[in-house]
């Protein structure tokens, strides 16, 4: 076996070890919990396997079925896919334009544009988190902006509610849109632009003809880069949400940390990572298989 044929394996062997230490060592453990029967002990689950002298297979299926019947769990996955995907068009909606801006802007301005979206990232996450409390609490800035300029009589009520957890989400998950959406348009021909206008069209209907079809690699991109870990987010909501926002990330910290319930908390993970993953991949094939006949 010759140098470069050993170099070829080790350059694709790295990346698949790193996803088999860190994605399915850590996948395989947590299916072994949520297959595990509870216990007041530590660690809080029975082994699976008790030995075959001891009876063998331990392990239940009862958490994934709890999870099935229980309403709160079933609530909890719906009102966080809702949310996701409120987030993401929002996102979209708000990036798009700042995208194609920043495509169009001159060369010597994409670069400050640019630093400027990401200059957010350098940041602490749960600073940036904490910063909208100051802001939006009742007696925070935007309040005593607004009480001050006489728009209002009295504080709004914006902290602990899901308005402030969407403009968090908005707010953090924003760039995750605006970046992709950027590859995708500064690498667009413009030309087909200036072409469908010369044949006639306007220049919104060139615009909804033209750029939009050709930027959609990059608006799927930047969906699935924000409606993922949205579905999964737990600090904004816990900081920023009240009570009645009921988002999958808190149930599993509650499962974890307060019920101390791993298994049942572990089936809720698995089950949110599956949601997630098989459709993704089920779509991401589906787009091969259309970009191969094509």
């Amino acid at each position: 076996m010759t140098q470069q044929t050993w170099l070829r394996r080790l350059v694709i062997a790295m990346p698949l070890g790193w996803m088999v230490v860190f994605f399915l060592l850590p996948f395989g453990l947590v299916a072994k919990i949520a297959l595990s029967k509870t216990e007041f002990g530590q660690p809080p689950y029975q082994p699976l396997w008790l030995g075959a002298g001891q009876g063998g297979w331990n392990g239940t299926f009862d958490n994934f079925a709890l999870l099935a019947g229980d309403s709160l769990y079933r609530q909890a996955f719906a009102g966080s896919l809702g949310i996701a995907v409120i987030t993401t068009i929002l996102c979209l909606l708000i990036g798009f334009p700042m995208a194609y801006g920043i495509a169009r802007a001159r060369d010597k301005w994409r670069n400050i544009l640019l630093l400027l979206v990401v200059l957010p990232f350098w940041t602490s996450f749960l600073i940036r988190v904490y910063a909208w409390t100051g802001i939006l609490r009742n007696n925070g800035i935007l309040n005593s902006w607004l009480l001050s300029l006489g728009v209002i009589d009295q504080p709004l009520v914006i902290i602990n509610t899901d308005l402030a957890v969407y403009i968090g989400l908005v707010y953090s998950y924003l760039p995750f849109m605006i970046l992709p959406l950027y590859a995708t348009l500064e690498k667009m021909d413009w030309r087909l632009v200036e072409a469908a206008m010369d044949l006639g069209a306007t220049p919104w209907r060139a615009f909804l003809t033209t750029t939009v079809p050709l930027a959609m690699p990059g608006v799927v991109a930047g969906g699935l880069l924000v409606l993922i870990p949205v579905t999964g987010e737990y600090v904004i909501p816990a900081l920023l949400g009240g009570p009645g926002t009921n988002m999958i990330g808190r149930v599993l910290w509650d499962e974890f940390f307060q019920n101390r319930d791993w298994p049942v908390a572990s089936a809720l993970a698995l089950v949110l990572i599956l949601g997630l993953v098989v459709p993704l991949t089920w779509w991401q094939l589906h787009q091969q298989k259309n970009e191969a006949r094509t």
